[in-house]
Formats: structure tokens, C-alpha cells, sequence
């Protein structure tokens, strides 16, 4: 069974920043693509930003310029820094992976638990 857990989450004033961390554990083979969704009150859930194996990168135009996403592999790690927040930003961050686990025949996609994110003065 794989798990991602986040971190990082927490209250912090507009303009400030904060860093998420979601680490993959478990019979891990192979991660394909890892991201970050958010889903504020009242809202659907939407993409944040996602990254390849390789590191190619692409973000929700909300986000571009203010959040960088990274990764190590080694550690089956996705980071998530996020500058100049706005009190629009406030939201649960969900982290996600394609995971190929131990006894399966393919990729499959795995959710973490979600760490929320408070922007507020």
C-alpha cells in the first residue's frame, strides 16, 4: 500500500510564504507525474501546479510567478513553495502521484490526506 503525506500546511498573513511537503511511502516501484490540488469552501477542486519525473512543470494561471513546485526523487518528494500568498490561496492542498506499487500491473493514482493553508491578516 503507498500513502502520501503532507505537510507544511498552516495560517500565515498575506504576502508571507509557506513550503509543502508530500513524501511517498510504501512498496514503491515507480512515481510518474506528482502534483498539488487545492479546494477552498464552496469551490471545486482545482490543479495548483504538477511535475513531471524529468521536471518539466506547468501551473495554474492563478499560481504562475508566485509558486514553484519541486521534486526529489530519491526521496519520492514533492515541494510545493508558495510566495506572496493572497487570501485566495486559502484552500485545502491535496498532494497526488502516479505510483506504480509493488504487485500491480500499472500506474495507478494515489491522494494524499490534504494540509490546509490559511491566508489571512
Amino acid at each position: 500500500q503507498v500513502q502520501l503525506v503532507e505537510s507544511g500546511g498552516g495560517l500565515v498573513q498575506p504576502g508571507g510564504s509557506l513550503r509543502l511537503s508530500c513524501k511517498a511511502s510504501g512498496s514503491i516501484i515507480s512515481i510518474n507525474d506528482m502534483g498539488w490540488y487545492r479546494q477552498a469552501p464552496g469551490k471545486q477542486r482545482e490543479l495548483v501546479a504538477r511535475i513531471t519525473r524529468s521536471g518539466s512543470t506547468n501551473f495554474a494561471d492563478s499560481v504562475k510567478g508566485r509558486f514553484t513546485i519541486s521534486r526529489d526523487n530519491a526521496l519520492n518528494t514533492v515541494y510545493l513553495q508558495m510566495n506572496s500568498l493572497k487570501p485566495e490561496d486559502t484552500a485545502v492542498y491535496k498532494c497526488n502521484a502516479e505510483v506504480w506499487a509493488a504487485g500491480f500491473l500499472r500506474y495507478g493514482e494515489v491522494w494524499g490526506q490534504g494540509t490546509l493553508v490559511t491566508v489571512s491578516s
